[in-house]
Parts: C-alpha cells; structure tokens; sequence
C-alpha cells in the first residue's frame, strides 16, 4: 500500500514538474538560397536581409539595388 502511495506521489511530481515544458518549432528554417543574377562587382556578398531576403551586399556601399 506504501509503495503505491509514494508511486503515485512521485508520478504526480514529475508530470507536476515537467507539464510546463512547451518547446516551439523555430520560426524560420535555415535555407540558403543561390544567386539570381551575377556579383555586381568585387567586395560584394551574397547575404540575407532581414526584410527583403537574400542579396548582394557591399561592406561599404551597402545593399544592391538600394535596400536599406
């Protein structure tokens, strides 16, 4: 009779325990994605932005085509 009781309680604890854990499916899956069109030019790289996708980006002239 002990045995079951204390079996019981500690089940009770763990499900207690772990019935908070909720884990979420990322949001984004990493996908590289090739270029369209060839490198404007020399020190340009193939990179995502955040709001338009993936471009060519220079690290002193900044986005082609003009994204900000």
């Amino acid at each position: 009779m002990k045995k079951t009781i204390v079996l019981a309680i500690a089940t009770s604890a763990v499900m207690a325990v772990t019935s908070g854990c909720v884990v979420a499916p990322p949001r984004h899956a990493a996908v590289y994605v090739h270029p369209t069109y060839a490198s404007p030019g020399p020190g340009w790289t193939w990179e995502m932005h955040g709001h338009y996708g993936w471009g060519w980006r220079h690290p002193h002239r900044g986005w082609h085509r003009g994204w900000r």
